[in-house]
């Protein structure tokens, strides 16, 4: 096969998947754009809707909070508290999350000082909420995680045949130069191969990264194989007849034992009498914003069954832990996710300069000018 057919087979396929996918791809990019963000908007409309917290001496422990929250929904038999914030400044309450039999998510939000609880929302009907499931599933369940998932997979290979078409492996400076003032067909062609160049890494790490977590179950144990990296066993604890859990308070200082100079970020709750309690905690040099280290712990007896050091981590989870500053753009700090607001506006540019490259090329009528242009392109 000569280079010619073969450039011709990536540009077939560069130009076909961009039109099956693109429309999904425009929305997971706009609103990605918006969810770069997410957290610090989050944060504002909570201070709004319920009142801005009046920093204290001293903070409520966690225990009490979640004695809080349990007598609160202890009418509910539905709900079950399975993972609380702890405050991330003085100011922040404490967040606790509740799941319901049908897959709900409730957030009670209380005031670490007096431990009032200062509201509570469904967090799938808030606009954030709405965002996030727009994004990773259209809104439309298991359907939509996979067919985005698909998409995710197809941008990047969108990303790809785009790297090996661009006209700058050629003549470099051709490869970043967009005449505004030429021909508009010139002039979109430009502005595609320019937005698509810039953005080219990023695009391919925020597809590879959300078709991963589409398909979790399946692409984790690949990771984990590729990186050799053995696949944890399962902790478990054990129920002692005639005594209950530990108390909360114990629990923690038996975390910050096991890792010390750890700040607590959150703890997740068992489902089951046999499942570990899992407190996740921050070294001062993680970058993460809620850490990467885990202490797990017997919900009975206070023994540690594994700890997790997000400095020390093993190959394959310092790759799945990579995943969220590649996707959100956090590894740089302002000035990348910055960036990922851009690049979220990416697709849009994108399918819409292929749209009149394909319009251009089969529904006008071709002069001399404009067969000259588009054997330009092909070069």
């Amino acid at each position: 096969m000569n280079r010619k057919k073969l450039r011709d087979i990536v540009f077939y396929l560069h130009q076909y998947i961009g039109f099956f996918v693109g429309l999904v791809l425009v929305i997971v990019g706009l609103t990605g754009s918006l969810l770069v963000f997410e957290q610090d908007f989050d944060h504002f409309m909570i201070a709004q809707q319920y009142g801005i917290i009046t920093p204290q001496q001293v903070q409520l422990s966690p225990e009490s909070v979640v004695n809080t929250i349990e007598k609160k929904y202890a009418a509910r038999s539905d709900l079950h508290l399975f993972r609380i914030y702890l405050p991330d400044t003085p100011s922040s309450p404490y967040v606790g999350q509740l799941s319901s039999t049908d897959e709900q998510r409730t957030e009670v939000f209380i005031n670490p000082y007096t431990g009032k609880i200062i509201g509570e929302r469904i967090s799938d009907k808030t606009l954030i909420g709405i965002l996030l499931e727009l994004h990773y599933s259209l809104m439309a369940g298991e359907t939509g995680t996979i067919i985005v998932g698909v998409a995710a997979f197809l941008m990047c290979i969108l990303t790809i045949t785009g790297l090996v078409l661009w006209p700058g492996w050629r003549k470099l400076i051709a490869g970043f130069k967009i005449k505004l003032d030429a021909h508009p067909q010139r002039a979109n062609f430009d502005i595609h191969k320019v937005a698509g160049i810039i953005t080219v890494v990023f695009l391919f790490f925020t597809g590879f990264t959300g078709f991963c977590w589409n398909f979790y179950s399946f692409t984790e144990p690949i990771i984990y194989a590729v990186t050799f990296t053995p696949l944890a066993a399962e902790l478990v604890s054990k129920p002692i007849p005639g005594k209950s859990t530990l108390k909360l308070t114990e629990q923690l200082k038996i975390a910050d034992a096991a890792l010390p100079g750890a700040v607590t970020k959150s703890i997740y709750f068992p489902g089951k009498p046999e499942d570990a309690l899992q407190i996740r905690m921050k070294l001062p040099q993680e970058s993460s914003d809620y850490g990467n280290s885990n202490v797990y712990l017997d919900q009975y007896s206070g023994e540690v069954l594994r700890v997790d050091n997000g400095l020390k981590m093993p190959l394959g989870d310092r790759v799945l832990n990579s995943f969220t500053p590649l996707h959100y753009g956090t590894f740089g700090g302002l000035a990348t996710r910055i960036l990922y607001v851009f690049v979220g506006l990416a697709p849009l540019i994108l399918f819409l300069t292929g749209f009149l490259m394909y319009w251009y090329r089969h529904w006008t009528k071709p002069s001399r000018r404009d067969s000259a242009m588009e054997l330009s392109q092909k070069l």
